[in-house]
């Protein structure tokens, strides 16, 4: 008999982190356990472990997803501010249990740091490119200040996005703020 094949471990990598953002969309996070992910897939639950060392490397594989979800929906629209800002609160809305694994649940992803991982590093780059475009990065002081209002930018239209989708802001001013929030951070 043939040896078998080695596992294809991007795939079942893939294969999983799908299946437990499709969940969480649909049931919310406590929904998702290795147990059912592994009954939802067929496989035993050490087969899932070959592949995430647990729950939390699950977790912060939807958040990387989400982030290169959210880099794509950004690059997808006019490279300036307005049109990024209502992609990224439109990314958001459509997703929130992704969007929630991104910056509330519990993470081991590096932010804010020269090795962050590239999805987290594109979403951050596309928001920074139409609020700060200066050149450098951060050794430079050009760079150093175009990152910290890139960083500005990104916590206001998070802030937006939170208050947002937890029902604390009325939907119909959406645009009303977002506009606000567009001459505030495009003053010099």
């Amino acid at each position: 008999m043939p040896p078998r094949p080695a596992p294809d471990l991007d795939r079942r990598r893939d294969r999983i982190t799908h299946l437990a953002r499709t969940i969480a969309e649909a049931e919310g996070w406590a929904a998702v356990t290795v147990r059912r992910l592994a009954g939802e897939l067929g496989v035993t639950q050490p087969v899932l472990y070959s592949a995430f060392s647990g729950r939390q490397g699950i977790l912060d594989a939807v958040a990387l997803d989400g982030f290169a979800a959210l880099a794509t929906a950004l690059e997808a629209v006019d490279a300036s501010p307005l049109p990024r800002m209502r992609a990224y609160l439109d990314f958001a809305a459509a997703h929130p249990r992704t969007y929630e694994a991104m910056f509330s649940l519990p993470s081991q992803l590096r932010f804010a740091e020269e090795d962050a991982d590239q999805p987290l590093a594109r979403a951050f780059g596309a928001l920074r490119e139409v609020f700060a475009p200066h050149p450098g990065g951060g050794g430079d002081e050009a760079g150093a200040a175009a990152d910290l209002r890139a960083e500005v930018a990104w916590s206001t239209v998070h802030g937006l996005a939170t208050l947002q989708s937890s029902g604390r802001l009325p939907r119909e001013r959406t645009q009303a703020r977002l506009e606000a929030a567009h001459r505030m951070l495009t003053r010099s």
